[in-house]
This record gives C-alpha cells, sequence and structure tokens, in this order.
C-alpha cells in the first residue's frame, strides 16, 4: 500500500475541507442528482403522447422558455472498459448513417411542438462519441437542427470530443458549424492504467486537440479525469495531474469510478484485484483537491473544477448556476428537447427519455411515433425538493425564505422530518443550520451528496441506495 503524501489529518483546500475521517463515516452510495427525481424513479405510464402535451402548453400563459437540445451518438470505435454509458462500439461507419437519417425524421417530428418559440441558448452532443461521425455528417447534423430551431448568436454549444480520433481540420470544422465548447475524456495519462481500462491515449494527442480548439476560438475546453480506476497509484496520479495542469483546461472534472460489473458489461474485464484500496483511493481524491486549488481553480460541486473567470465559476458566484443531465449549466431557465437513443429531456415539469436500445428507438420512429420510452411528470412535492436539491448543489445553501415563497410552504414545517435528520450533519460540521438557512460547510461540500440525500423522499430504505454508485 503507498503512503499518503499528506498527513492524514482535515485539510482545506480553498472552499474544500478535506477530512478523511468523516468521508469514511458517510461514504455511502447515493445518486447524483443531475435530476431530481433521479432518472430511475422514471415510470413508462408517461409516454409520447403525455410528451406532446406538455410540448404543446409549455407557453401556456405567456412565459416562455428559451430551449436547450440534447443530441446523443451512441456510437464508440472501441469500449472503455470503466464506462457505463449508452454506447454501441463499432467499427462500421454505415450504421451512423442509418443513425442519422432516424435522428432527422426525429428531429422533423419533435420541431413543430416547438414552432411557437424555437429559440436555443444551449447546445450539447454526447454520447457515446459524437466525434465518430464524420466531418461532413456533423455538418449535415447541424444543418438539419439550424432549419428547424433557431440557434441564438454567442449560445452555449458544446460537444464532447475523442482526443484520439480527432484531427485540426476536425476543430476547424467544429468551429465551423457553431460549436464553441469542448469536453474530452483523459481518465489518466499513466501507460499502466490505460492499458488496463483499454483506452491508450497520448498527452501530445490530448494537447494538440486543446491548442487546435483556442486556435478555433472555442470559449471553454473541459478535461474528465477517473479516480479509483485499476492500476491507478498515489505517484502516478500525481504525474497525470501535473500533465493536466500543464495543458491549462478551463474545467476539471474528477470522476469516482464506481465498479458495478453486474450492471455494466464491460467492468467486467476490470479486476477488482488491480483497484487500489479505499485508503489509496481517497489519498488520489485529496492529491487531486490539493493540486488543482494550488493551481489557481475553484471547487464549483460534485467533482467539477473552474477556473475562477470561467462561466461556471462566474455564474455560481453570482447565483445564476443550474445543474441538469450534462452537469452544471449557466441555463437555468430552459427546456430541454432531448434527440437520440436513450436522450432524456425535460419539458415544463415533466422528464422523459427515449428507447434505449436502437431496434425499439428505430421501429416506433418507423410507425411515426415520437421514441418516448418512459418519463414523470413531477408533483408539487418533486418540485419543492428539487428547488432544494438545487440549491444545494449549485450554491452549497438553501434560504428557507426564498423556498417559502416560491411554493408557498413553511419551510421548517414541511420539512420538520429532514432538518431534524440534518442535526447529525451540524453535530458533525458539515453543515450549519438557523432559522432561515440551511449552509453547507467547507468540511461538507464532499459530501453534498449525502446532503441532498436527506431531501429525497425516494431514498427512504437503505436497501434502494444500493443502486447507486459511492458518493466518494
Amino acid at each position: 500500500m503507498e503512503r499518503s503524501l499528506t498527513s492524514p489529518v482535515a485539510e482545506l483546500f480553498g472552499s474544500v475541507e478535506f477530512d478523511p475521517e468523516l468521508i469514511r463515516r458517510y461514504d455511502r452510495s447515493g445518486p447524483r442528482y443531475t435530476s431530481y427525481p433521479t432518472a430511475d424513479r422514471f415510470v413508462e405510464a408517461f409516454n409520447a403522447e403525455a410528451y406532446r402535451d406538455w410540448a404543446v402548453k409549455r407557453n401556456i400563459g405567456g412565459f416562455k422558455r428559451p430551449l436547450s437540445i440534447y443530441v446523443h451518438i451512441p456510437f464508440c470505435n472501441v469500449v472503455c472498459f470503466y464506462c457505463a454509458c449508452n454506447k454501441i462500439v463499432t467499427k462500421d461507419k454505415s450504421k451512423a448513417e442509418k443513425y442519422l437519417q432516424y435522428l432527422y425524421r426525429e428531429i422533423g417530428m419533435q420541431a413543430p411542438l416547438f414552432a411557437d418559440d424555437p429559440r436555443v441558448e444551449q447546445l450539447h452532443w454526447g454520447g457515446g462519441t459524437p466525434t465518430f461521425l464524420s466531418d461532413d455528417q456533423m455538418r449535415e447534423l447541424m444543418g438539419v437542427i439550424r432549419s428547424q430551431f433557431k440557434l441564438v448568436k454567442d449560445g452555449e454549444y458544446s460537444i464532447e470530443v475523442d482526443p484520439r480520433k480527432v484531427s485540426e481540420q476536425t476543430v476547424a470544422t467544429l468551429a465551423e458549424i457553431g460549436l464553441n465548447r469542448m469536453s474530452m475524456g483523459v481518465q489518466d495519462f499513466d501507460e499502466e492504467v490505460q492499458k488496463a481500462v483499454n483506452r491508450i491515449q497520448s498527452e501530445e494527442e490530448t494537447v494538440s486537440v486543446i491548442k487546435a480548439a483556442r486556435k478555433h476560438g472555442f470559449k471553454s475546453v473541459s478535461i474528465d479525469l477517473i479516480y479509483g480506476l485499476p492500476k491507478q497509484t498515489l505517484m502516478g496520479f500525481n504525474r497525470t495531474m501535473e500533465r493536466v495542469i500543464n495543458a491549462d483546461p478551463d474545467r476539471i472534472s474528477i470522476y469516482n469510478y464506481a465498479h458495478l460489473p453486474h450492471l455494466f458489461k464491460p467492468q467486467r474485464r476490470i479486476s477488482a484485484d488491480d483497484l487500489p484500496v479505499p485508503e489509496v483511493k481517497l489519498d488520489i481524491l485529496k492529491l487531486a483537491i490539493r493540486r488543482l486549488t494550488e493551481a489557481g481553480y475553484v471547487y464549483i460541486g460534485m467533482d467539477h473544477f473552474a477556473k475562477p473567470d470561467d462561466e461556471l465559476a462566474v455564474a455560481q458566484r453570482q447565483g445564476r448556476l443550474h445543474r441538469n443531465f450534462q452537469g452544471y449549466s449557466t441555463h437555468a431557465d430552459c427546456d430541454l428537447v432531448a434527440f437520440g437513443v436513450s436522450a432524456i429531456g425535460k419539458i415544463g415539469p415533466t422528464y422523459s427519455q427515449n428507447f434505449r436500445t436502437l431496434d425499439d428507438y428505430y421501429d416506433r420512429l418507423d410507425r411515426g411515433v415520437l421514441p418516448i420510452m418512459r418519463g414523470l411528470e413531477l408533483t408539487a412535492d418533486d418540485l419543492v425538493r428539487r428547488c432544494v436539491i438545487q440549491s444545494l448543489t449549485c450554491h452549497f445553501q438553501v434560504s428557507f425564505e426564498a423556498v417559502e415563497i416560491s411554493y408557498l410552504i413553511d419551510f421548517q414545517r414541511y420539512f420538520a422530518a429532514e432538518l431534524a435528520e440534518l442535526k447529525e450533519f451540524a453535530d458533525a460540521g458539515l453543515v450549519t443550520l438557523d432559522e432561515r438557512w440551511l449552509t453547507v460547510t467547507p468540511k461538507g461540500r464532499l459530501l453534498i451528496r449525502n446532503i441532498c440525500m436527506v431531501f429525497d423522499k425516494y431514498l427512504r430504505a437503505d436497501a434502494e441506495r444500493r443502486r447507486y454508485s459511492k458518493v466518494i
């Protein structure tokens, strides 16, 4: 076992205090809260007809929300063993062409539902690997979207890229068609770790894509890392952090690897014996936080860091930060329209998800039906709890008065059981409570998922928590 680079006592890194004893005490399974209620609570009773009804009436009463668009491209050239995304591993490019034709059909069916106000302020292409598509296919896809929706000037238009498969010419194409933000997976630069997870990616090809993004005017570049991967060591990850910081991305995310081979087949090719023991894993996380804060990055929350002048950090300081299915966002008031297999959208007080397999997705579109597999119409209770959880994950505090005004409740009476449960966290120094505010302390910020779970009415039984990853 490797020794920690620092002592085991609590340490303050900027706005985050790392207390290993508290983290060990509260390291339990729980949702990441990209939505509330979480997607596993969606029901099949919410179908294409229900979605269409809500889309049509979303602007009733004169209150109009701009749109956010998510497009799911499920294909990857090779499988990364750690991956838990909905993807299709293939080298057959013809599958992408067929998929695009069905995707265009879905876009054509959905667009008329939003014709009264087709303004789009935010767009994200995810996967899979969206850059599995050729330059011409990506140009065509953006053309189809623009023909049906109005992408506003200076909107937030992002794409996930695989640096191993992206040339400078492709980056230039992405900029040409209007994309202006980019995220890329790195996970770890250590060669032994890369071999263990079947993702060989050099520092050079990663940095070259970042440089190309800067050259072609991308406003933000984000790098994703994962701690807890097989063969990972403290010294090895320290070298990775050095390289990542030198690459100078605007945002860095460091995710906890959740080893769930019973749920995700590719993970069965990872030996549990190769995973770092819990103490080393915790030391790796502490090291990453220290290196990032020393380099000037701000802890946004939920594994995300950003430069102080990045849009996310600015939005957080101004109280405008939001969290959705793609993570943190500066666009809180958008309805999310989702296209593609397994894609999740949000219209008004509803969530919806498309079918997860290509066969089902294609079948519904062949029958002229929107490919909605399931969804949820939120109750009044869901909405108020979503508000509280959003405030916690984005701003680390909740104003009782603000919630009371918005939802016409008495906060302390409505959440009496939750506030009583939070006293344990208050005694541990994770939160402070007074008559009007719930505030998460620097010591509690790494455990924000635990604090949100107190307000999740669907998580009262411990047995239900086992379906989720550990919070740390």
